[in-house]
């Protein structure tokens, strides 16, 4: 038995069948469709040896000028606005159909509005990867004018005026007719996790499959198609009643499409920011340094270190607008990590010191940052290699003015591993005329749990 249901209720209840499955020695499959077959395939090659997931998106669009039967008007419009359950900021919650509205860019399909749409991925996903922060399905109507006006309707169940939507199938089924002739015949899927992959480097993996020229409706029955030959070829031997995950690889699915046009490809790129940066020598890196800079959402290292303060009464005073510590011999140190966008901010503490800078990619080619500390940015060249990474500055400016080289601080910084093995710190920072500011030397590792449910990975 192999079923392309969808309804997330029912994929979740098919396993009570499961004992008697296999007493009969059967194989009941249901889901054998777009989601969660094929999105469950997807998620199977593409987090394969991965350390971690932190979060899971998969998203699905049709176009415009697709068939749509009275039944898939009224399934759409029975979950709008009801409560959907899902894991979202690390904790299981709720949120209405249809909403959690978003606008994103859907590769070879372009702008499209997406929402939140109840589909059994939202268990699957969940329990099968267990991401730290969020499992999330959305779906999109191609025309804003259809997405936007399902999204303002479900307000109607929201604020409990209508029990569903669902009376209201054949009105909404004849508006969209009317506006068929707009938009295109162009759908697809894009599935998006975020984690840490087999190498520990954080990374965003992303698939993107389209349809072009009609052939989307086709999909839905490419994952059953895939079973059922595994099933006629002696494939597929196992027993039970389960949804469709985990028994056929992609490409065997993929291998389905082969008669349609049907386009799908994957992107992999690294989130770490020196990761990114510094490109495919950064695997030469040692781990533990590679670990203290796999910040994914947030990152919290702790160590000890000696500091030696700024060498002179001005340098004391510069030192103290930026909040270097003072001298110390052996002191706990702290230093959060936190994303903001396509920057990372570190918060660095030392014996209730603290200081703070914000790193960011620049144009500039290999291991090219900045660093910006207030007002002040430095350009930095990252250099890795199999001791460590070392931090060379090549300039710096005062908002968007430049920096004499006379002005520009003079600054060593490396890491590199200590005879433990952890990851170790040095760094010195100086102005020319006024000598030493800081410098300071240590080790760190990781918190065991940097979870983003803690309140230690608060900065």
């Amino acid at each position: 038995y192999v079923d392309i249901a969808d309804a997330r209720d029912f994929v979740a209840a098919f396993p009570a069948l499961d004992a008697e499955a296999r007493q009969a020695g059967v194989l009941a499959v249901t889901g054998a469709s777009s989601t969660p077959g094929l999105s469950q395939a997807v998620l199977d090659e593409m987090l394969a040896g991965w350390r971690r997931v932190d979060a899971v998106e998969v998203a699905i669009s049709p176009g415009n000028r697709a068939p749509r039967g009275l039944s898939v008007v009224a399934a759409i419009l029975a979950r709008a606005g009801q409560p959907v359950r899902l894991f979202r900021g690390g904790a299981w919650g709720a949120a209405p159909g249809w909403g959690l509205l978003q606008r994103r860019r859907l590769p070879g399909l372009g702008q499209r509005w997406l929402s939140l749409v109840e589909t059994p991925d939202l268990d699957l996903i969940a329990a099968r990867f267990a991401p730290r922060r969020e499992a999330m399905f959305r779906a999109g109507l191609e025309l804003s004018v259809l997405h936007l006006g399902l999204s303002a309707l479900k307000q109607l169940v929201v604020w409990r005026w209508l029990g569903s939507l669902t009376p209201l199938a054949r009105p909404v089924r004849f508006l969209a007719d009317l506006l068929y002739g707009f938009g295109t015949d162009r759908g697809g899927m894009a599935v998006t996790a975020e984690g840490l992959d087999a190498a520990g480097v954080p990374t965003r993996a992303s698939f993107a499959l389209v349809a072009i020229a009609g052939d989307g409706p086709n999909i839905p029955v490419l994952p059953a198609a895939a079973l059922l030959k595994a099933l006629a070829e002696g494939r597929l031997i196992e027993t039970g009643a389960v949804a469709a995950a985990g028994l056929v690889p992609l490409a065997a699915i993929l291998a389905e499409f082969a008669p349609y046009r049907i386009v799908a490809r994957r992107f992999d790129e690294p989130r770490d920011l020196f990761a990114a940066a510094i490109g495919p020598s950064y695997a030469a890196v040692p781990e533990p340094i590679r670990a203290g800079h796999a910040v994914g959402e947030a990152l919290v290292l702790r160590g000890r270190c000696a500091v030696a303060g700024a060498a002179t009464p001005l340098g004391r005073l510069a030192a103290s607008l930026f909040g270097f510590p003072p001298a110390a011999a052996d002191v706990p140190v702290t230093v959060t990590m936190r994303r903001e966008g396509a920057a990372e901010r570190w918060v660095r503490e030392i014996a209730g010191h603290r200081f703070q800078s914000v790193l960011a990619r620049r144009a500039g080619g290999r291991g090219a940052v900045t660093e910006r500390f207030g007002p002040i940015t430095f350009d930095l060249r990252l250099v890795p290699s199999a001791e460590g990474i070392d931090f060379v500055v090549e300039s710096g400016r005062i908002g968007p003015l430049p920096l004499p080289r006379a002005l520009l601080p003079v600054s060593h910084a490396r890491e590199r591993l200590d005879e433990a093995g952890r990851f170790q710190f040095d760094v010195s920072i100086g102005l020319p005329w006024i000598g030493r500011l800081v410098a300071y030397r240590g080790w760190l590792v990781p918190e065991t749990s940097n979870d983003l449910r803690s309140p230690t990975s608060a900065p």
